[in-house]
């Protein structure tokens, strides 16, 4: 946990309606970390851990909703994570599919909206048809918008919004003298969404792991020794009610 936050009491248990009446962050981003880690100490194989924290992301979608959660933004892969065992990220791969075709009529009734960034090409045919489907069924959808970061790379994010510009102001559609943080955020994955107001990242692992780089200035951090399979309602909440203790003033008094 970030040292210093005040914490609820042990005997404290939140319940949604403990927070619901304070500000409630409009985008919370999850890295989620720890699945790996959390089979091992179970003597199972690594595949296991990321199939029970595909559960973990069904129940902390619910509860974002039902708080009104606006946005919640989940690192589910990293361009980094290719590196892994084949074995591993072939499974991987199959997860979105697994959890869609399981959960989005559920994500349909909660009024929830898929969105996805990334780079979809390097996905498997597979993976990107699952993805594509739900975000199409759910187009229309006014509530949650459940974003999730897959072959994310925040600084290859960064590095193709500076080529587009640079592009579009040697085709004359843009002036370089209009290049501002504004006009930059519009050429990010993340255009239309606010920036986090609230980074949850679970097992211990106090860094940004190239996770949105750029939307995370003003950010509030709150990290858990949690694996991320072991997250729960608690500990959303938890982190929520942190977040409600801290002044957020931008640079300002």
């Amino acid at each position: 946990m970030w040292k210093g936050s005040p914490q609820p009491s042990n005997e404290q248990t939140l319940v949604n309606e403990d927070i619901v009446n304070g500000e409630i962050p409009d985008h919370i981003a999850i890295i989620m970390d720890g699945n790996g880690r959390w089979a091992k100490k179970r003597a199972l194989p690594r595949i296991a851990g990321h199939h029970e924290g595909m559960k973990v992301v069904r129940k902390i979608t619910k509860q974002a909703s039902q708080l009104g959660v606006k946005v919640l933004t989940l690192y589910a892969f990293s361009t980094e994570n290719w590196k892994r065992p084949k074995t591993e990220v072939d499974y991987i791969m199959r997860l979105p599919e697994e959890f869609l075709n399981t959960y989005l009529p559920e994500l349909i009734d909660e009024n929830v909206r898929v969105r996805i960034i990334g780079d979809m090409g390097r996905l498997p045919t597979h993976t990107q048809r699952a993805v594509e489907k739900a975000m199409l069924d759910t187009k229309d959808n006014k509530g949650l918008i459940l974003n999730f970061a897959i072959n994310y790379g925040s600084r290859a994010e960064i590095i193709s919004a500076v080529q587009k510009i640079a592009q579009d102001v040697k085709s004359g559609q843009i002036d370089s003298t209009s290049i501002d943080e504004s006009l930059f955020a519009d050429y990010l994955m993340t255009q239309s969404l606010n920036d986090p107001d609230l980074l949850i990242r679970t097992s211990g692992e106090i860094r940004l792991s190239n996770f949105m780089l750029w939307q995370l200035a003003y950010t509030e951090f709150w990290f858990t020794d949690v694996l991320w399979p072991d997250f729960d309602e608690q500990n959303f909440l938890q982190a929520i009610y942190t977040y409600q203790q801290r002044g957020r003033r931008f640079g300002g008094v």
